[in-house]
């Protein structure tokens, strides 16, 4: 794909978008050779480009997002290098307002694009949470790797008795708590627990029993979570928790970890849960492998 190729498949994606979030292009994926390093994202008037590491046309490929924003409806443009320490971001166009949100399905999400390397929206997920908003309705709800709490919002869209929210990291809690704000959400029945989860299932037995559970941990994070033995200690509490008929839905966003890792772990440790099935991934996050893509996986118990 050539420079030229590349604003064409941006204009034509742009063409489509609304305030609503929109991926206009996913280097990430690998279907695009020699822009592995790219994501170009719409959100309502502001472009934001990512740049995962150095390239040598990095010069015309910014020239070439500065000529795109000044000739369409975008007035602002960022562009991060998150391949430098910190993740910087700059502003080339524009500007960012201070209280910035994402709008996904209706819903607002704060968002932070300029001094944090998550901006505290992940869009990939949005079938997720789609998902947990169309089978919230009456149930008691466990948000496990809460983050900033967008699960939680769909469900209490959804029509949710409750939602229990936890998450190690008080900042993201506090941003959760600000989103549910945002969208004029009713607080009672939701909670926000800044507890370490693998050290908390007790407390959190006795809010349960739920009927539906989020699990949604980061692939790797030191001394926190790390998928390939912690995810295990998950499953395996699982039925302690869980009501009887409760959907689990499992994210994983590790490359090297396929479907089947948590399939299998969940065949042995929590035997009452039927794998049901795997979330389809948004189009505009296709990738070359979907097997080492993002894998959202329903499950289904039932007691008798």
């Amino acid at each position: 794909m050539t420079l030229t190729q590349l604003q064409q498949h941006i204009e034509k994606n742009s063409l489509t978008c609304n305030q609503e979030f929109k991926r206009l292009f996913h280097g990430r994926g690998g279907l695009y050779e020699g822009w592995n390093h790219l994501t170009v994202d719409s959100i309502d008037e502001i472009l934001s480009a990512a740049l995962y590491f150095e390239k040598e046309n990095e010069i015309e490929l910014i020239e070439m997002l500065k000529e795109f924003t000044c000739n369409t409806k975008y007035t602002t443009l960022v562009v991060q290098r998150r391949y430098l320490k910190d993740a910087p971001s700059e502003v080339l166009i524009g500007e960012v307002p201070e209280a910035l949100h994402v709008i996904e399905n209706g819903i607002k999400i704060k968002l932070n694009l300029l001094s944090n390397k998550n901006s505290g929206y992940f869009p990939d997920m949005k079938n997720g949470r789609t998902f947990v908003k169309e089978n919230a309705k009456d149930k008691h709800v466990l948000n496990l790797f809460s983050y900033t709490c967008a699960f939680s919002l769909g469900a209490k869209v959804g029509g949710a008795k409750s939602v229990v929210n936890v998450d190690m990291s008080k900042g993201a809690l506090k941003t959760g708590m600000a989103n549910h704000s945002l969208n004029n959400l009713d607080p009672k029945g939701v909670s926000f627990l800044p507890y370490n989860i693998l050290k908390s299932f007790s407390s959190l037995k006795r809010k349960g029993p739920y009927d539906l559970i989020i699990i949604d941990p980061p692939s790797f994070q030191r001394g926190s979570f790390e998928a390939t033995k912690d995810y295990e200690k998950l499953i395996k509490k699982l039925p302690q928790i869980a009501g009887e008929n409760c959907i689990v839905l499992s994210s994983l966003n590790s490359p090297e970890l396929e479907s089947s890792f948590i399939i299998d772990m969940m065949r042995e440790w929590a035997p009452s849960f039927t794998f049901v099935k795997r979330l389809q991934n948004l189009p505009e996050f296709a990738s070359a492998d979907e097997k080492r893509s993002l894998k959202n996986l329903i499950f289904q118990r039932d007691v008798k």
